[in-house]
């Protein structure tokens, strides 16, 4: 039991402090557009998780292991370390390290749309962007992929913390494949994505809608990118600045109002504009002989 609880408070030490520094400064785990990495997190976490468990090991074994006979042998607290733990860690990392190199390419070449993430009101990066696409809508590929992480790392903290004098679990060594496959299946989906334009933000003024993204590129007959609003084709013009399309909107159009963008041939997701939003009116206090009365 006193094993289990100092395991618990050196994870606490370990993975506490960097969880209150991603909090307020998520840089370390962020891309190049800005938005939370899955291959990055995925990572991290678990460099994390093998850093706790050979610290805990090694606390184990200079305390209540004995010394150095405690690490000795075929089947040492170690003996697992190469077979099954590294591989574990090595999905991970081959995902992030292939994956980065494989966008970076695409993005280059101009066959990977990725537009800078769209600021937030507090600042901080939603946890939702690790499981979504560019356009904030959830990827079944990102989704697999951190679902079996999670769930791969779960197995090994409580097989763990049921014995920590036993060294690292005993799992099977068939289990790097809970992190191997999603790993793999990242990296494909990362390969295979289209070109298609994306959506990341839409502003009203006037008549006149605004379209900021990625993506929006002529077609081989110069012809600009197409604007369809709640299924209303609209004509676009490309802001040479900034990249972003502009279209006027008929007079029978009023928010919230779906906005798809179509370059190339290549449809964006779907983005529902809602409107502006309106600040809350200040309360007044409204004074009368003998009462104050708030509206």
């Amino acid at each position: 039991m006193a094993s289990t609880l100092c395991a618990l408070l050196l994870l606490a030490a370990l993975a506490g402090p960097i969880c209150l520094r991603l909090r307020t400064s998520p840089a370390f785990i962020t891309g190049r557009d800005g938005r939370l990495s899955t291959s990055i997190a995925l990572a991290l976490a678990w460099t994390v998780i093998l850093v706790w468990l050979l610290l805990a090991i090694l606390g184990y074994g200079l305390t209540a292991g004995g010394g150095v006979q405690y690490f000795s042998g075929s089947d040492g607290p170690l003996s697992t370390l190469t077979t099954v733990y590294l591989p574990l860690l090595g999905g991970p990392y081959v995902a992030l390290i292939a994956a980065k190199t494989v966008v970076g390419l695409r993005v280059e070449r101009g066959s990977l749309a990725k537009p800078a993430a769209p600021p937030t009101a507090s600042g901080r990066r939603p946890l939702r962007e690790l499981i979504a696409n560019d356009s904030g809508r959830t990827d079944l590929v990102d989704l697999q992929y951190v679902t079996l992480s999670a769930v791969t790392m779960l197995y090994v903290v409580l097989f763990f913390l049921a014995d920590v004098g036993a060294g690292l679990p005993r799992l099977p060594e068939g289990i790097w494949a809970l992190t191997g496959a999603p790993a793999g299946a990242y990296l494909v989906n990362k390969m295979a994505t289209r070109a298609n334009p994306v959506i990341t933000g839409a502003s009203l003024s006037g008549d006149r809608l605004t379209v900021e993204g990625g993506g929006f590129t002529p077609d081989p007959a110069g012809r600009p990118p197409l604007v369809t609003v709640d299924d209303t084709p609209l004509e676009a013009r490309p802001d040479p600045l900034t990249g972003a399309l502009t279209a006027t909107l008929p007079p029978t159009a009023k928010p919230p109002l779906t906005v798809v963008v179509t370059s190339r041939g290549l449809r964006s997701d779907p983005y529902c504009y809602e409107g502006p939003t309106i600040p809350a009116q200040p309360t007044q206090a409204v004074t009368r002989p003998g009462r104050q009365t708030s509206l």
